[in-house]
């Protein structure tokens, strides 16, 4: 029988400063044996105070307990299902942190001299020749250190390559199934935006596509799989439409992980396009970083990629900055070393062999979800599902129930909420991603939550509109908490 409730710790856990008791001390340290130093006298009493107002005074277990207890609260990857869509939330692999964890990995200082940094040289080296390989481009840089910074790396290179034509243009379109990020990346690089809208099968409106593409326009940038998690089946003529008035495609590579091993981009008509190597090659995600988000380009934009660039010179790997057409350094130094390594590790665990199986399994899963709730939630759009799949709430809204409220329930369940009211072209979204590094039985416990509130929502709607009943805080009120945050403990109420 499927457990439907995944227990979990919780506790009504007090704050250190409410837990302080006069005189206690987290530590404990023998007398000096040496004489003792006047702080003030000798640091300068301005530098120096001997107390700090309201500082909690607790123990060592004390510390130990609090913290021990407060992360139990934590909701993460080693604990149960992500199944944020979009984001890709995958298992990371303990070999990738063993790997970037040998010394000669982790204790490399940027500023050492090439002679001392051959071998972080080559694994930037071999993940660049097989990220080329995996999407069928013919250069990678691996400096931005996030998706949405590989984005804006991509349309400055598009930007410096039409303005080596002449003239650099005004546009980038964007299809309305695409990510946030992409009309954000656009307009900081100062370009107009200009929506594609999809058609009933959820992806790009060819026929709208041509008549938008003039020689104003400087590229279109298109996520494929797209949001909807459909593939672009016409993604060719796409990139067609597009060169035909000297424009060019860039493509969101975020959910490559629908394609690695099966599709490469570059055999497409794909100009350019980003990597998230956090979420493809399964390095750790979220908590504000380090990610990577490394750019590749076919060969007429390789000119205007970022300095320096890997060279090999007399048996020696080397870096070269004599790049006249490159649009400079993107971030300091060579990006998020730690992470490339642990992509590297990945792709070499999995093998040529190994990347299509992973990718087959995260279709597979997304499917196997789909058809689980499909006859629970709406599917607005029909077409077959790649790596994830977007339900919507048109059926509990009946309840007067929102994919919020039931996004709430699901935390008494023991998961972590799906992505919530997203891609926009579904209202009131439910966006499931379970990635390929779930077992079916992981999954049937989500989907057997997922169907008890969709029955609870039928029969007893009132409890899950007072959800969640399981965590610290009930019901938080999240526009008063955005617009009215409290950052400063005012003391015990």
């Amino acid at each position: 029988m499927i457990q439907k409730v995944r227990s979990h710790p919780s506790q009504n856990e007090l704050l250190l400063f409410e837990r302080s008791s006069p005189g206690k001390k987290g530590y404990q340290l023998p007398d000096l044996d040496v004489p003792t130093i006047d702080a003030a006298e000798a640091l300068g009493a301005g530098n120096t105070r001997i107390t700090i107002e309201d500082f909690p005074e607790v123990s060592e277990v004390d510390v130990i307990r609090h913290f021990t207890r407060l992360s139990t609260w934590n909701y993460a990857i080693d604990l149960g299902l992500y199944p944020l869509g979009s984001c890709t939330m995958k298992y990371n692999p303990r070999i990738n942190e063993q790997v970037a964890r040998v010394d000669g990995m982790a204790w490399i200082h940027p500023y050492q001299p090439d002679s001392l940094s051959q071998g972080a040289m080559q694994v930037m080296s071999e993940l660049e020749r097989c990220l080329i390989e995996i999407t069928g481009m013919d250069a990678i840089t691996l400096q931005p250190a996030a998706g949405a910074h590989g984005e804006f790396t991509g349309i400055l290179l598009m930007h410096a390559a039409l303005a080596a034509q002449g003239n650099p243009r005004k546009k980038i379109l964007i299809p309305d199934s695409a990510h946030g990020t992409n009309p954000a990346s656009a307009h900081m690089a100062a370009y107009a935006v200009e929506n594609v809208p999809s058609n009933s099968r959820g992806m790009v409106d060819i026929a709208a596509l041509a008549r938008v593409v003039d020689e104003d326009v400087a590229g279109m940038m298109v996520t494929n799989p797209n949001t909807l998690g459909v593939f672009e089946e016409n993604i060719s003529q796409v990139a067609e439409i597009l060169h035909a008035k000297g424009a060019l495609l860039y493509m969101d590579g975020a959910n490559m992980n629908a394609l690695a091993g099966i599709s490469r981009p570059g055999d497409f008509g794909v100009d350019v396009m980003h990597l998230n190597l956090h979420k493809t090659f399964s390095t750790p995600h979220g908590g504000g970083g380090p990610g990577s988000g490394p750019v590749a380009v076919k060969q007429h934009l390789e000119p205007f990629l970022p300095i320096p660039r890997l060279a090999r010179v007399n048996d020696q790997w080397t870096w070269n900055y004599d790049r006249p057409q490159s649009v400079g350094r993107v971030r300091a130094f060579y990006g998020n070393f730690g992470v490339l390594v642990r992509a590297l590790a990945y792709i070499m665990a999995h093998g040529g062999d190994g990347l299509p199986r992973a990718t087959f399994d995260a279709l597979l899963n997304a499917n196997y979800i789909r058809k689980l709730l499909e006859p629970y939630y709406e599917m607005p759009y029909p077409e077959p599902s790649m790596h994830e799949c977007v339900f919507s709430d048109a059926r509990q809204a009946k309840f007067g129930i929102d994919t919020m409220i039931i996004a709430k329930r699901l935390i008494d369940y023991g998961f972590h909420p799906y992505t919530v009211a997203f891609p926009l072209i579904v209202k009131g979204a439910l966006m499931i991603e379970p990635t390929e590094t779930e077992s079916k039985r992981e999954l049937d416990l989500f989907a057997d939550a997922m169907i008890s509130i969709a029955k609870e929502i039928e029969e007893t709607p009132d409890l899950v509109k007072t959800a969640p009943h399981t965590t610290r805080t009930a019901r938080v009120d999240e526009v008063t908490a955005a617009r009215k945050p409290i950052v400063r403990w005012k003391g015990p109420s």
